[in-house]
């Protein structure tokens, strides 16, 4: 059984996913969805262009940071460690679920929390300019 490497995609409420990308802000800031992704060998789904057979998988868990200061360091640092125990979570799933895919529970929760760090990363810089801090 050949499986096929994914890309992970990270989400944040009201935002618009474009193939796998995230697009936007959440305006409120209160909640980021972490979602990983897993590519599973099937026989119902469609092809590759070499007609393995495959399943696109997701999965996502929302974390709330709203009264979380991000323009803190601490703040920062407890969104970050909710969204990292979040990925873990839902790869370890989707790993449980679908054993035979790809990535790995590791490197798909790694995935996870870099995207969703970046959309974190954004609105600790949006939070600092307003706070002045």
């Amino acid at each position: 059984m050949k499986t096929i490497p994914v890309r992970v995609a990270i989400g944040a409420v009201a935002l618009a996913l474009v193939g796998g990308i995230a697009v936007g802000q959440n305006q409120n800031m209160d909640e980021i969805t972490v979602q990983g992704t897993r590519m599973v060998v099937t026989k119902l789904a469609g092809k590759t262009s070499s007609g393995i057979p495959v399943n696109d998988v997701s999965l996502g868990y929302g974390v709330i940071i709203k009264g979380l200061d991000l323009a803190s360091h601490a703040g920062f640092v407890e969104a970050e460690k909710r969204v990292k125990e979040v990925a873990e979570a839902a790869c370890k799933e989707l790993v449980k679920r679908y054993p035979d895919g790809e990535p790995s529970e590791a490197e798909c929760a790694k995935a996870a929390t870099d995207k969703a760090m970046v959309i974190i990363n954004g609105w600790a810089a949006l939070a600092s300019k307003t706070s002045g801090k």
